[in-house]
């Protein structure tokens, strides 16, 4: 799928920049055998005629290849909607509306037109992954290790477990990453469970018995790309020698975050119940990206030196110390929160 095709107007490349991908998951059944769809309980492909873009996330990796940081986008993030031409040579006025509606309408090409012109950030690659493309890469890693604090029983994805950790295979990987009928938390919490799931699915895929194996990475490569639609620069070698740059990457290095929000109901130009970026985090967040600069600033605090004659200044209070400041409130694919939201 060509999403760029035909597009002039676009954000600059950097030379020998960074690479931004946009990865979407969309909620086609197309590829599920009848015995999956029975244990996912989602209908078939006939009952969800189409396709909807059910997850966005950015994903940013450094000029060097040694960080990389993951951004849940909203679906329903509240967007400014440009004009567009539809397949059949229909122009269309610029708009409002919730951006994962700009995949319904306009397909893959106007989202990544809309989420360009909202960041002002250039997306080089574009990846779909369904339902079934999910399931074949978690299943290609041998499943994924998860925590939660707390039990999962929601009604919608139909998935149980009890706290603890669990080994997840490809079809409960997804009704995971689905789940978000049981906290109250809805979207914003199944999101964060996303990003602990993609840091869980990191950990799993940067051991050395996946990165250091040669036939483990093109296995998990080829699970994805039999099942995915990607933009046609996006070859299988690319991946291959993307995966061998990254191993090198710490687990420290990654970072997930949502995009900063300042209205999670937010109603204007006929949207209602759209969720809203912050004016001020969101666009720093974005030119971060653009520049590849750290999310997270260390800052040394050295303590004054004490005046006091009963206090010596050279006491170990009087010792530098490190104070992280990030404002984005992210996490790193180290971190174990076991299902701790926030």
């Amino acid at each position: 799928m060509d999403v760029f095709k035909g597009r002039v107007e676009r954000p600059d490349r950097l030379a020998g920049s960074a690479i931004n991908y946009l990865i979407v998951g969309s909620d086609t059944r197309v590829g599920l055998t009848e015995a999956e769809l029975r244990v996912l309980k989602v209908g078939s492909t006939a009952v969800a005629a189409g396709k909807r873009a059910d997850t966005m996330i950015l994903v940013h990796i450094s000029k060097s290849r040694d960080r990389a940081t993951i951004i849940s986008i909203p679906r329903d993030t509240f967007a400014p909607v440009p004009e567009w031409t539809d397949s059949t040579g229909k122009v269309h006025r610029p708009s409002y509306s919730k951006i994962n509606e700009t995949f319904g309408k306009g397909d893959a090409k106007l989202l990544v037109q809309t989420l360009e012109g909202m960041t002002n950030l250039r997306i080089d690659h574009y990846v779909e992954i369904s339902f079934l493309g999910f399931k074949n890469m978690v299943d290609a890693l041998g499943g994924v290790t998860i925590c939660t604090k707390r039990d999962i029983n929601d009604p919608k994805s139909y998935l149980k477990l009890e706290a603890g950790v669990h080994k997840l295979n490809g079809l409960d990987s997804l009704k995971y990453v689905r789940t978000r009928a049981f906290d109250g938390m809805g979207d914003l919490g199944r999101m964060q469970r996303q990003q602990q799931f993609v840091s869980a699915m990191i950990r799993t895929a940067a051991s050395k018995s996946t990165l250091l194996n040669p036939v483990k990475v093109i296995k998990f490569i080829n699970a994805g790309l039999a099942s995915v639609v990607t933009d046609p620069d996006l070859r299988q070698d690319d991946l291959i020698v993307l995966a061998e740059q990254l191993r090198g990457i710490s687990t420290k290095k990654v970072r997930t975050l949502t995009v900063p929000l300042s209205d999670t109901f937010y109603n204007s130009k006929g949207v209602r119940g759209s969720v809203l970026w912050d004016k001020k985090l969101a666009p720093a967040l974005w030119e971060k990206l653009i520049n590849d600069e750290e999310l997270v600033e260390k800052v040394v605090i050295t303590p004054s030196k004490s005046t006091s004659p009963s206090e010596p200044s050279d006491t170990p209070s009087a010792k530098p110390s490190t104070e992280i400041i990030d404002p984005f409130k992210t996490r790193t694919a180290e971190e174990d929160t076991c299902g701790s939201l926030r």
